[in-house]
C-alpha cells in the first residue's frame, strides 16, 4: 500500500480504519468537513486505501478488533504505510493496539487473557474494571506541535511505557502528561477524544501529517448537516413518483 503524496489530485488523504466495535467515530468529524481533505472510513474486507494519514480509532472491544484487523491483513498494510513515510495516529483503543501487550485478566472485554499488540510503542496495557472518565484541557507539547486541546478520556485500562524513544504528546492542565509521539515523528498515540476539536490543535496536527493547506476556522457542523440534508432531499425528490405518492396519500 504505497503512501499517497500530499497534494496529488488536489486531495490530502486521511483514512480511518473501520473496526467492528468502533467507538467515538465523531472524533473525526472535523477532518471530514475540511475542503481539500479527502477523509474516508476504510471498508471492511478491502485493503486499506493509500493515504497520508492513517488513524486507528477507539474500540469497545480492543482485543477482538485487533484480531479482526489482523485477519483483514491490515497489520501488514499499516507496516507498509509506515515504511513509505505515512503518518499514523492511534486514539484510545487504537492507541492500546499500537503497544506491545494488552492484558485482560478479569474478562473486561473478552475471555482472552492477553493479546500481542502491533508493537510500535513499548507499552503494555492492563484492562481494569474501573473506567477512566474525565474532561481534560491542555496543550500539544511534542516536538514541532503547539496548540490548545480540550476533550475527554473514557477508557478501561492503564497503559505503561517501558522504553525510550518517545516523548509526551500533551501537557494537561491537571498536571499530567498524556499520549506519545515517536522519536522519528511518525506515530502519535493518545487517549484523548476530541483531539481535532480545537482549531490550534487541528491546524498543528494537520501540518504534522503533511497537509499544506490552512484552516481559518473550525468547519461549521450545523451548516454541513444542513447541506447533507438538502442533498438527501434533492435525491428523494428525483427518485420519488410524486403522482403515485399523492394517490397513496403520502
Amino acid at each position: 500500500m504505497p503512501r499517497t503524496a500530499s497534494g496529488v489530485d488536489g486531495d490530502f488523504k486521511i483514512v480511518i480504519a473501520t473496526l467492528p466495535h468502533i467507538s467515538n467515530h465523531t472524533d473525526f468529524d472535523p477532518l471530514r468537513r475540511i475542503a481539500g481533505i479527502n477523509c474516508q472510513f476504510a471498508n471492511p474486507n478491502q485493503p486499506l486505501p493509500a493515504c497520508d494519514l492513517l488513524i486507528l480509532p477507539g474500540s469497545k472491544n480492543t482485543q477482538g478488533d485487533l484480531a479482526w484487523l489482523r485477519q483483514q491483513g491490515w497489520d501488514q498494510q499499516i507496516a507498509t504505510h509506515l515504511r513509505y513515510g505515512g503518518k499514523l495516529i492511534g486514539v484510545c483503543g487504537g492507541y492500546q493496539m499500537l503497544g506491545e501487550l494488552i492484558v485482560d485478566e478479569v474478562g473486561i472485554e473478552s475471555q482472552q487473557a492477553s493479546s500481542n499488540g502491533l508493537g510500535y510503542i513499548p507499552m503494555n496495557t492492563h484492562l481494569e474494571p474501573e473506567k477512566q472518565l474525565r474532561l481534560v484541557t491542555g496543550q500539544l507539547v511534542a516536538k514541532g506541535l503547539t496548540g490548545a486541546v480540550a476533550g475527554y478520556e473514557i477508557h478501561v485500562g492503564q497503559s505503561t511505557l517501558h522504553g525510550d524513544g518517545w516523548e509526551a504528546l500533551l501537557q494537561l492542565d491537571d498536571g499530567r502528561t498524556e499520549g506519545l509521539m515517536s522519536s522519528d515523528g511518525q506515530i502519535i498515540g493518545t487517549y484523548l477524544h476530541g483531539l481535532f476539536d480545537q482549531l490550534p490543535a487541528l491546524t498543528a496536527l494537520l501540518a504534522w501529517a503533511g497537509w499544506r493547506g490552512s484552516v481559518d476556522l473550525l468547519p461549521d457542523a450545523d451548516a454541513q448537516l444542513n447541506t447533507e440534508i438538502d442533498r438527501l432531499a434533492d435525491a428523494l425528490d428525483l427518485a420519488m413518483d410524486w403522482q403515485k405518492a399523492a394517490l397513496l396519500g403520502l
